[in-house]
């Protein structure tokens, strides 16, 4: 049998691509390198991004064609071509960012998020650059905190590839899968899929100059964790408690998650929400709704710093459904709360920093 490029081209044609509903010859997705040696074809296939999630299907199905329509006996070989330039190898994401924190709870209802958007706000007043994502794919609540509910971030060609701008809002530059998601409707994605959506948060968005890069993590354990240490060069972990034994419990465990040698990112500190309550009326008075510094003794116990204590007052809850972050206003109690928990942050980052830099010059000579 002799083959020549039309019979190829015509079994090709017989395959679909789901994205468009186009078939590959159609949709100009066979490149100009067709090449026969006697029963050998080989040839490239061209999609728009190297991520793209029919490129495997794409590839069995275009042999397939070419073993059904010409014959079996052709040996096929497909290689691939993007139109867009590849997102950047996991270990070289956001070279601009100086450092990557992940907030993280044990468990979920001890204010994780509220907590990191007052930080981040509280870290762009200080005057630094910061970046929030919002990494809690099946409860995002960041747009609603920053009342951008209705922003739409729209994307950009960057240097040969399609990138996300966030959107910005006090300072901070901002991204949350709900801004993608129709909010009264319940994200019902399997963990690959979660995590290939945060992927594209991270890598396909223009963070640029950043000094820090909040993560707000889902409650508890699970792949979208694994996603972000194997995806970012962390800088540390901030893990979030009330004083309850309920939630210690868990933030325990969230502390193991972080430091176990599989994962080996350092705590940077318990911050401790919830500490007590305080009347707006009464500034001065303190009640303990559910216990006293249990965060404080779990940090002595655990040997890692608390990074602050939170207070409960109304304004905290009216902050964050109307979308104003309590942070914003330093003449509250919770606002100071929350400005000298960021001060605790960048103390905190910059020790680790200075420990980490004899490790670093010895890496750099070898």
């Amino acid at each position: 049998m002799t083959l020549y490029p039309k019979l190829i081209l015509d079994a090709l044609a017989t395959v679909r691509y789901p994205g468009t509903g186009k078939n590959l010859v159609e949709a100009e997705m066979v490149a100009d390198n067709l090449r026969i040696d006697g029963m050998s074809v080989s040839f490239s296939l061209i999609f728009e991004k190297s991520t793209d999630p029919f490129m495997k299907s794409m590839l069995k199905a275009a042999e397939t064609a070419i073993h059904t329509y010409v014959s079996s006996d052709v040996q096929v070989t497909i290689a691939t071509e993007s139109k867009q330039a590849a997102r950047p190898e996991v270990g070289k994401l956001l070279p601009q960012v100086k450092n990557i924190i992940g907030i993280s709870s044990g468990k979920g209802g001890v204010g994780k998020s509220t907590v990191s958007a007052n930080l981040a706000v509280a870290l762009a007043k200080l005057g630094y650059k910061v970046g929030l994502l919002d990494a809690d794919i099946f409860g995002p609540s960041m747009p609603k905190m920053f009342q951008v509910e209705d922003a739409r971030p729209y994307a950009e060609r960057v240097d040969g590839r399609d990138m996300i701008i966030p959107v910005e809002k006090y300072g901070v530059k901002l991204l949350s899968i709900g801004f993608f998601v129709d909010p009264d409707q319940a994200t019902l994605w399997r963990g690959g899929m979660a995590s290939n959506a945060l992927k594209q948060l991270i890598g396909d968005a223009v963070w640029g100059d950043l000094d820090y890069f909040l993560i707000d993590l889902p409650p508890g354990t699970s792949d979208i964790h694994l996603t972000v240490v194997q995806t970012l060069a962390m800088t540390g972990a901030i893990v979030v408690s009330t004083p309850q034994a309920v939630a210690l419990a868990d933030a325990r465990k969230g502390i193991n998650m972080f430091t176990n040698e599989k994962v080996n990112v350092p705590i940077l500190g318990l911050v401790e929400n919830m500490a007590w309550f305080t009347p707006a009326e009464l500034p001065e008075n303190k009640y303990y709704l559910f216990g006293k510094e249990g965060a404080k003794k779990l940090a002595e116990e655990m040997h890692v710093p608390l990074l602050g204590q939170i207070p409960i007052v109304q304004s905290i809850c009216e902050g964050g459904d109307n979308g104003t972050p309590v942070a914003l206003d330093e003449d509250t109690v919770t606002g100071r709360a929350f400005l000298s928990l960021a001060a605790s942050v960048v103390r905190q980052v910059d020790r680790r920093n200075i420990e980490m830099a004899p490790t670093q010059i010895v890496e750099m000579r070898k």
